[in-house]
């Protein structure tokens, strides 16, 4: 439930001028006002599953970006369901300037290509259809120039090359894979909530730049309750974290039972060191490592 300090469940992830809600809970709107955004550039929202904490603040939302006067194309992608669920809540905002474009997810996993991100999302263990998500970034190899002057590749051919271009030039055909060398590491944020722990997250969140996942339970002694509601403890976040050798984890999805989390981090450390209380507003720039 929201609180006089926290609101509900919701992360964007930007990339390229690109934004990407996941999860649309009750003062989502103010969370990211409070950070300066507006709701209208979302290009795409996705949703775990729909109980209301995760979906709640939709209909204000899309009226918000309606006033603002949106014109494009909305995507939406969530479990098998999506528009019945979404036209119903737009009972109270039936009016929109603009189109949204539903896909809705079946089977244990699915792959997608959205605003320049592979989105992967998978199916976890709660007590209705959810889906966790994982976005990367992937990162071309390193542009080879000795390579393209041993193949006498023309100079204005380089910079489509280096794009991923294939270029045909005086009846001669110049592919991206003559210049340019292996993939390296891109970025990967992977979010999950609302579930115990599964291996589809182990599997989904490998190698992770930034792992954000439910922590329901912060209190060692609930951990019959976790089990009984489909939830997580801190401790059991902490272990997929490292079965799943992410770089770092965030806690999220506190029970309103728990005034403060904090008191239980030294023990979560000692099973994923790198493991960090999540907070509203909390953001981090991720960007390419260095070579």
């Amino acid at each position: 439930m929201p609180l006089p300090k926290r609101y509900l469940t919701s992360m964007m992830a930007r990339y390229n001028g690109s934004s990407i809600l996941v999860d649309c809970g009750e003062g989502t709107q103010i969370a990211m006002k409070e950070v300066g955004w507006s709701p209208k550039p979302i290009d795409v929202m996705l949703f775990t599953h729909y109980h209301a904490d995760h979906i709640s603040g939709l209909p204000g939302l899309l009226l918000g970006m309606g006033n603002a006067e949106r014109s494009e194309p909305l995507t939406m992608v969530g479990p098998r369901g999506l528009e019945r669920v979404v036209n119903s809540l737009r009972v109270i905002a039936p009016e929109l300037p603009f189109e949204i474009k539903f896909i809705e997810l079946s089977g244990p996993s699915q792959d997608l290509e959205l605003c320049g991100l592979k989105i992967h999302a998978f199916r976890v263990n709660h007590n209705v259809t959810c889906y966790g998500y994982s976005f990367y970034l992937p990162r071309a190899g390193k542009f080879d120039p000795v390579a393209a002057k041993e193949k006498n590749i023309p100079l204005n051919c380089w910079n489509r090359l280096q794009k991923g271009q294939t270029v045909e030039l005086d009846g001669v055909t110049y592919t991206p894979d003559m210049v340019m060398g292996p993939e390296r590491r891109g970025l990967k944020v992977t979010y999950c909530t609302d579930t115990r722990p599964t291996n589809s997250i182990i599997d989904s969140a490998k190698d992770s730049d930034l792992f954000i996942c439910e922590g329901m339970y912060g209190e060692p002694e609930k951990q019959q309750k976790a089990k009984e509601y489909k939830h997580m403890t801190f401790y059991e976040a902490a272990d997929l974290a490292k079965k799943a050798k992410v770089k770092e984890m965030w806690l999220t999805h506190f029970s309103p039972s728990m005034p403060d989390g904090r008191r239980y981090m030294k023990d979560v450390k000692k099973v994923f060191p790198n493991a960090h209380l999540g907070r509203d507003g909390r953001m981090a720039e991720l960007d390419f490592a260095e070579e």
